[in-house]
């Protein structure tokens, strides 16, 4: 005989999937959060060149864009391991 999972079996299951998920972007938001305020705040202390541009000069322009992009990058991609391991129906 088979036992069959019990009716909070899926439940508990979706409760560490969101678990882990906002765990991820909380993750991702503090690092947002630090390159875009906390990073331009003391940009005016961080007096140095980089490349032959002051550091300031460089995180807006440069530093900052690669950054969210490699956010985006990432939250992708640990997200769709996330759905295979699940077998989200999504995907199908």
């Amino acid at each position: 005989m088979n036992p069959r999972p019990g009716p909070d079996a899926g439940g508990a299951r979706q409760r560490r999937h969101w678990q882990r998920t906002r765990r991820l972007t909380l993750w991702l938001l503090g690092i947002w959060f630090g390159v875009t305020f906390v990073v331009a705040f003391f940009a005016r202390e961080l007096d140095f060149r980089l490349f032959g541009s002051p550091f300031s000069f460089w995180v807006a322009a440069q530093g900052a864009p690669i950054v969210y992009l490699v956010l985006v990058w990432v939250y992708a991609l640990v997200m769709d391991r996330r759905d295979d391991e699940r077998g989200d129906p999504a995907d199908d």
